[in-house]
């Protein structure tokens, strides 16, 4: 659950009412990892609190957002959570894998904590892998949305005007039975399971995804996020551009850091 931090003697809020609520899954790619890096970087959230649980595996590193020298020896772990007052935003990174059969309790730990937090909705960040897309899929962009009936109601009209498109669904037992249609995300972690479960709960949630493929998924991740600019204009631009978004400091080291001069 939400643990806030203790910042100049006094602790964070854990009370998120009418904030939108984003969350990367840990999906191909890590696209919606990446994307979320990108807004709290460029809109230079401030750090609330931690997201405890026992459903990532454990890790501990410096400040990804480091600015300075002075900030870089900060500690970060595997579920952290920051705000943005100001845009009524919060987002929670996760910078870590689920351990194997947590899927489902990490989903209903999130959900009860959106629900106690009073977030108003959640948007969701994934992926999917390209390869396993079916021919409809195929066509037009490689962005998809989809909306719970409690979010249909209020963005649903929006999302028209957008021209978005709506994850398609697919063929349950393909080339046998092609009338049946199901949600299929492969490659896309917990956001089947986060989606249907929010729907069941009546809790407003977007996911916003992409197709990709493994690899160098920077591209990405700047289109996801342009994607997600587009509805909430967290940046005003005329034209989304990579370059209006500030890419965190940690990013250097997403390849490694290369060969040592002294080699060649």
């Amino acid at each position: 659950m939400f643990v806030p931090c203790d910042r100049g003697g006094g602790s964070a809020s854990s009370d998120f009412k009418g904030f939108t609520l984003l969350v990367p899954a840990v999906s191909v790619g890590n696209v919606g990892q990446l994307a979320t890096d990108l807004v709290i970087s460029t809109l230079d959230m401030t750090k609330v609190g931690y997201f405890y649980t026992d459903c990532l595996v454990p890790m501990v590193g410096n400040n990804p957002y480091a600015t300075a020298e002075e900030n870089s020896v900060e500690l970060s772990i595997n579920a952290e959570v920051y705000s943005l007052p100001s845009k009524k935003l919060v987002a929670l990174q996760i910078r870590s894998p689920f351990i194997k059969n947590k899927y489902r309790p990490f989903c209903q730990t999130l959900l009860s904590w959106v629900k106690s937090s009073k977030c108003a909705r959640v948007i969701l960040l994934s992926s999917s892998h390209a390869y396993q897309r079916d021919d409809e899929q195929l066509l037009g962009t490689p962005l998809r949305y989809l909306l719970t009936p409690d979010l249909e109601k209020a963005v649903g009209g929006l999302m028209q005007e957008l021209n978005w498109k709506e994850m398609e669904k697919v063929a349950a037992y393909p080339g046998i039975n092609d009338t049946e249609k199901v949600l299929h995300i492969p490659g896309g972690g917990i956001t089947k399971l986060l989606f249907t479960e929010s729907c069941s709960k009546g809790i407003q949630m977007a996911v916003l995804l992409k197709f990709c493929s493994e690899g160098d998924n920077i591209p990405d991740a700047f289109a996801l996020v342009n994607y997600l600019n587009e509805w909430l204009q967290l940046i005003k631009s005329e034209v989304n551009t990579s370059s209006q978004w500030k890419t965190p400091s940690s990013w250097r080291l997403l390849f490694g850091n290369g060969l040592p001069p002294a080699l060649f």
